[in-house]
């Protein structure tokens, strides 16, 4: 998997998650999956409705969101009939809706004990620092790009300091301008 289709599954379920918290899913993980165990999937986003139709009404508004804002349909949809267990299946991740009964009972965490469980707060947290690095590398390697052939290049020591001084505030912004899809961007400009 690209750098790029990995970066759009993690855009992806940042989104799905929040939609999990907009409608008041309980207890909302992030499953990633060890790439050896997972087979085709990278991501388990499991979380808990209190009822039937809370259960169906998250389902329908992360797969309304997904396809309005990013054009992404699921491959499948299992148990929306019943809503005790819905699954929306994106092929590069998964998302588990549950009524908390039922997935006491499965507990799809316990059985994938290779993946490593993340809130939907420290998934964001990671993807906008992964961000940041790579928007640090690239700007690094165009300056050392732009620099005349006579000139000394910076030592690396510098410019990870300099990195490092930049306070908080100064990289957020540059994190959310990177998170922007291109299917985002086309969107935007319809409206």
């Amino acid at each position: 998997m690209t750098t790029e289709t990995k970066q759009q599954t993690r855009i992806l379920v940042q989104a799905a998650a929040a939609v999990c918290e907009d409608k008041k899913g309980a207890d909302t993980r992030i499953l990633e999956l060890d790439p050896i165990d997972a087979g085709l999937s990278d991501f388990f986003l499991v979380t808990s409705a209190a009822n039937d139709r809370q259960a169906v009404a998250i389902a329908d508004e992360i797969e309304h969101k997904l396809k309005k804002e990013f054009g992404a349909y699921p491959n499948s949809v299992e148990g929306r009939r019943h809503g005790e267990w819905i699954l929306l299946d994106y092929v590069d991740f998964v998302v588990h809706v549950f009524l908390a009964g039922r997935r006491a009972f499965y507990d799809i965490e316990r059985l994938r004990k290779s993946a490593r469980p993340l809130t939907p707060a420290e998934f964001d947290a990671e993807f906008k620092a992964a961000l940041a690095a790579r928007t640090l590398a690239a700007r690094t390697k165009a300056s050392a790009k732009a620099r005349p052939a006579g000139a000394k290049a910076a030592p690396a020591a510098k410019v990870k300091k300099a990195a490092k001084k930049q306070p908080a505030a100064a990289k957020a912004p540059v994190a959310k301008k990177a998170a922007k899809s291109p299917a985002k961007k086309s969107f935007e400009k319809k409206n």
